[in-house]
């Protein structure tokens, strides 16, 4: 009897030690903290007084997720960023002509990467210029 206890005491403890260990797989990957942003693209120079023409939501921890539609993607591009979004606007498509028409849209993201807080925007003069700035990231293409 006694031996018995014993063995269901083990494969107790066992069971414990390999849940602790699981649990500890599906935290965050980033050994910084967690990473979760509410993209968005308002029209007019301002988030706070312009009309929000859209916004996801992107969660970069263990797995990508969010209401992005390439999450994965997305969170890759932000990882490139170091979480300095400027570094966004460095790579423009030069060949991508656009009109000097002024519609302001601004793009937004707020939220935490790596444990640190972000709240960022940018405007263009108008979308044609996002585009061309924005080349393609998958960041800001939703």
């Amino acid at each position: 009897m006694r031996r018995h206890r014993l063995a269901a005491v083990s494969a107790a403890a066992l069971l414990c030690l390999a849940g602790a260990a699981g649990a500890a797989e599906a935290a965050p990957a980033t050994p910084h903290g967690p990473s979760a942003m509410v993209l968005g693209v308002v029209q007019g120079r301002d988030a706070a007084t312009g009309t929000a023409l859209r916004a996801v939501t992107l969660s970069c921890a263990y797995t990508a997720e969010g209401t992005h539609p390439d999450p994965r993607a997305a969170c890759d591009a932000l990882g490139a960023t170091g979480g300095k979004l400027d570094r966004l606007l460095a790579a423009p498509a030069p060949d991508r002509p656009c009109p000097r028409q002024y519609a302001p849209v601004t793009v937004t993201a707020d939220g935490v990467w790596r444990g640190s807080r972000i709240a960022w925007q940018h405007t263009f003069p108008n979308p044609c210029e996002m585009a061309a700035t924005l080349n393609g990231n998958p960041l800001y293409a939703f």
